[in-house]
């Protein structure tokens, strides 16, 4: 659940002199669900302005945790930058006064921000204030600055520092900040601070700092903007509202809880407030301090807090515990196995020369392959599994206990690493899950290594069409509708038992995020033993943010289990039922339009994820996990899984890839939160300043959820999630509601008016002239994606080329002739208006089709398999057809049908399969294609047809397929 914050300010910046102004101000009680804060940006000429009316409010969901970081930074620079001038200019300067009124001002804006962080804190924040108003100004702005400098290089993570003393920075040893939940005085405040300092020790792994908030309100604030935070301390005794005058607009926190939560028990205040911060930030461990029954606590409460302790008897013991919580995520074990082992004096009498390095440093000829990788990468080097390293195909030490860890930092129940990346992790997955003869449900547009799984594993695979964004040659999301039709189509057949699988993206290159769980609760409802298979390779952050983990298979597989055990559940459920009868379900349109609901006694909960965790998070390339959450995993998949992973992962494995998965799972438990919420407030500042600079305007524009969402998938209504007025405060709405919801982090850049296609601009404009990588393109738009190491400087960079492409286009179209003119004209009106439709699958050809009489919009299951080894037999099966006589043979009445996939490259992913007739659509789009290489397809030879006569052949041998198993 997310807080609502209501904040109206104004910032100018003139030639010489920049004032702000905050005001605060509370919202009313019907909209507590998100926090909000105004900010908008502008971009005037080359020069960055921020202009904002005091009328005006924006709403950011989440995203005011961006705006207030960055309003602190910027305040902290205002307020240096007046206290010196103040601090040369006398009080009889024409300027001073108006000077002071805006360090003041400044003030106003930071008091309610640093409520919330140790350092430099609202105690300091006041020491400095009381030197202002002592007019001891050359001292402030000395602190000011000391305090700006340490919070712009983050000195202050190094030790427990204060305007009175300074001491050396130890440099080993990480901070963090620890939330305590407590009504007291200022005096009892200092009282805690001075007993957590005097139970540091120079022997510590670890320094933290303590930051103490009064209420629930505050605490829950607290946790959403401090990303310091590693642990929450609740004592008992705390009121629900804040009573500090600076946070009126901050006090508005939950809908519906605060109505009764006076009248709640005190003892109870605590544990409930435990639950709200770990649905919010499950990876904080969090500590309860009580007056009441704690060892009935403790049993009742286990998995949301860490320990229960019974008021003041355990100073040293909490303190102890929070230490070792902290490092019990912050250990790495399988990185610290390795690390310590290229340590170790070790003679290699096995495979790999590279170990130890010895083949390069006893070599005249390569060492500057040492000096370029440095010599730790092959001291690290081994085959082996002894010496405190550990299999990968059975592991019982450190690789077990960081696949263990990996778990409970995605909430998996169990996690596997894969070194060899996520094609191979898809193949593990599809291999174990499906049986000879099982039917799966798969959207066409997924990765192309699903399809080699699918070819595999010899499936009966049924192609869901996604929904088309003609406009911008991008594909959507296959819609529930889609899914619950053709699940019907087989139900209806009698042989909805044979679909096993339902394979779907999430999210697509574009951005395009199902609604995990709705999507799982209304398949089970028509099929309750199906598995899921959520491809999440480019969604390996998303579980480290609140409002993105709601939509991840992971997060929605522990909520769906939870509420298929909930009483409260089966009660709702029964009521469905009772008004859902046996006639309802012999409506389809009915069943369609209906929101269904599983049985709770029936449906079992089966799901799997595979995640590029390289692409999106901190690993080595081809890093990659699969985390499971499946209900009958021991009973049922286990084995097949294990024979699968021997199957396709590689049995001499690269322990570095394996010990940078170890390492990056523990970025995402003690730090994901934070740099998630980055790469978003970046993403967002990247399309406020596009979509305000007039020149950029003219040629660019970031595609927003209106443009790659419909309408009739949008329950919010929002065309937009940024809004003049409301700001952003649609997206997490959005993202709570929607049948598809858009990671603005996903930024779509359409670029038909600059009269390049994306594949040209891509490789003659950002990387060949400007050194900017990106992965895909369409035919009129180039993606870029912020990423957790992405930063300021990257997005003004980004600004700044684009800004120049515009003016070379600028220039270059204001010098052409007329007829040049024309030229340009048309191609712009090409890549604008004139986008070949996307075709959609069109079908199996009998030949490969199941006999199976379900079908899915026209569409039915086809066997991949045979298709794809039928030529490896004779050649004289297949023959070669260029675009222009497969059309001819088409019109002509001829049915052709694909031996091969065939998969443009960008997007990557294949718009022919084996066994699939090519329609006149198909080679329409393939036409129309301007991109570097289409896989599968060699323009001097043409497509790569099945024969008349082996198609004919085919069709009078077919025979049903074997059938798997229905577990």
């Amino acid at each position: 659940m997310l807080l609502r914050i209501h904040v109206y300010w104004t910032t100018e910046l003139a030639q010489s002199s920049r004032e702000t102004r905050w005001q605060l101000q509370g919202s009313d009680r019907s909209s507590r669900h998100s926090v909000i804060c105004t900010l908008r940006q502008g971009l005037t000429g080359t020069r960055k302005t921020m202009t904002i009316a005091t009328t005006d409010i924006a709403e950011i969901s989440l995203d005011s945790c961006r705006s207030i970081r960055k309003l602190r930074s910027d305040s902290w620079t205002l307020l240096v930058d007046d206290l010196g001038r103040l601090s040369t200019i006398s009080p009889d300067h024409f300027d001073f006064i108006a000077t002071l009124k805006k360090v003041a001002r400044t003030i106003e804006v930071l008091t309610p921000i640093e409520t919330y962080w140790a350092f430099p804190g609202a105690r300091n924040l006041a020491e400095l204030n009381g030197m202002i108003e002592r007019r001891e100004l050359v001292q402030a702005h000395l602190a000011a600055r000391r305090i700006h400098k340490m919070l712009a290089d983050q000195t202050y993570r190094h030790d427990s520092v204060s305007l009175e003393e300074e001491r050396q920075a130890q440099l080993s040893r990480p901070y963090f900040e620890v939330l305590i939940v407590d009504e007291v005085s200022a005096s009892e405040q200092e009282a805690l601070r001075r007993r957590v300092q005097r139970k540091r020790s120079v022997d510590d792994d670890f320094v933290f700092n303590i930051v103490i908030v009064p209420s629930f309100e505050e605490a829950l604030i607290a946790t959403l903007v401090n990303f310091n935070l590693q642990a929450v301390v609740i004592r008992y005794g705390f009121p629900f509202h804040s009573q500090n005058h600076h946070l009126i607009a901050w006090a508005r926190v939950l809908d519906g809880l605060n109505a009764g939560f006076e009248a709640i028990p005190e003892s109870e205040r605590g544990p409930l407030l435990g639950r709200q911060i770990a649905q919010l930030r499950p990876e904080l461990d969090l500590y309860l301090v009580t007056g009441g029954n704690a060892e009935e606590i403790a049993a009742r409460m286990s998995e949301t807090f860490r320990r229960v302790f019974f008021r003041e008897e355990d100073h040293d013991e909490l303190f102890r515990s929070i230490m070792c919580g902290v490092a019990l995520r912050q250990r790495a074990p399988f990185f610290n196995a390795l690390r310590d082992h290229a340590k170790r004096p070790t003679s290699v009498f096995h495979a790999l020369p590279v170990a130890r390095g010895k083949s390069i440093t006893n070599s005249n000829w390569i060492s500057d392959l040492e000096r370029f990788y440095g010599t730790n990468l092959f001291l690290a080097e081994t085959s082996a599994t002894s010496g405190g390293l550990d299999s990968l195909f059975r592991p019982v030490g450190p690789l077990k206990l960081a696949q263990e860890s990996a778990a409970r930092a995605f909430s998996a129940k169990r996690t596997l690493f894969v070194p060899s990346g996520t094609s191979t992790s898809n193949k593990v997955a599809v291999q174990a899950l499906v049986r000879p003869g099982d039917v799966v449900l798969v959207d066409r547009n997924c990765h192309m290594s699903h399809h080699y799984g699918l070819m595999l594993a010899r499936a009966q695979v049924n192609y869901l069409n996604a929904y088309p964004l003609n406009d911008y040659s991008i594909y959507g999301g296959v819609t529930l509708r889609e899914l619950k039709r053709t699940l019907l189509n087989y139900k209806h057949a009698g042989t909805l038992d044979r679909v096993r699988l339902v394979l779907l993206t999430n999210c697509t290159f574009d951005g395009i995020v199902y609604n995990v769980k709705r999507v799982m609760m209304e398949c089970l409802a028509i099929a309750p033993h199906l598995v899921f298979l959520w491809d999440e390779a480019w969604f390996a952050y998303a579980y480290s943010h609140p409002i993105y983990r709601q939509r991840t298979a992971m997060g929605s597989a522990v909520k769906l289990s939870a509420m298929l055990q909930d009483p409260d559940y089966a009660a709702r459920y029964e009521a469905f039922s009772a008004a859902f009868d046996a006639e309802a379900w012999k409506d389809d349109e009915r069943i369609l339009n209906t929101r269904l609901l599983p049985d709770p006694s029936k449906a079992r909960v089966r799901v799997y994820a595979t995640q590029s965790t390289h692409k999106t998070l901190t690993a080595l390339r081809g890093g990659s996990m699969i985390h499971i959450w499946d209900q009958d995993f021991g009973d049922k998949t286990e084995e097949a899984f294990h024979q699968a992973y021997m199957t396709h992962v590689s049995t001499s494995p690269n322990y570095q890839i394996l010990a940078t998965l170890d390492v990056g799972r523990r970025q995402v438990e003690l730090e994901g939160y934070k740099l998630v919420q980055r790469q978003l407030e970046l993403a967002m500042s990247l399309r406020e300043e596009v979509s305000r600079y007039p020149l950029l305007k003219k040629y660019f524009r970031f595609l927003d959820v209106g443009d790659l969402v419909p309408p009739e998938y949008r329950e919010a209504n929002a065309e937009s999630y940024f809004d003049e007025k409301t700001g952003w405060s649609n997206f997490e709405t959005a993202w709570r509601t929607d049948e598809f919801a858009l990671d603005p982090s996903r930024a779509t850049l359409e670029i038909g008016a600059t009269g390049l296609n994306g594949d040209t601009f891509k490789n003659m404009q950002l990387m060949d002239k400007y050194n900017i990588q990106i992965n895909k393109t369409s035919r009129n738009t180039v993606l870029f994606m912020t990423n957790i190491g992405s930063t300021r400087s990257d997005i003004a960079h980004l600004i700044e080329v684009l800004v120049k492409i515009a003016r070379d286009i600028d220039d270059r179209v204001g010098g052409l002739s007329t007829i040049e003119r024309r030229i340009h004209d048309k191609r712009v009106r090409s890549l604008t208006l004139e986008q070949p439709p996307l075709p959609d699958f069109s079908a199996f050809h009998s030949a490969f089709g199941a006999t199976d009489p379900a079908s899915n919009m026209g569409t039915r299951a086809g066997d991949i398999s045979s298709a794809f080894y039928l030529p490896r037999d004779d050649d004289a099966r297949c023959e070669y057809l260029n675009l222009i006589v497969a059309e001819r043979a088409i019109a002509g009445g001829r049915e052709l049908v694909s031996a091969s996939f065939v998969t443009p490259y960008p997007p990557g992913t294949p718009i022919l399969v084996p066994g699939q007739i090519i329609s006149t659509a198909i080679l329409g789009y393939l036409s129309a294609l301007d991109v570097s290489g289409i896989y599968g397809y060699r323009p001097e030879l043409g497509l790569q047809v099945f024969t008349e006569r082996t198609l004919a052949l085919k069709v009078q041998k077919s025979s049903v397929p074997e059938r798997g198993g229905a577990s």
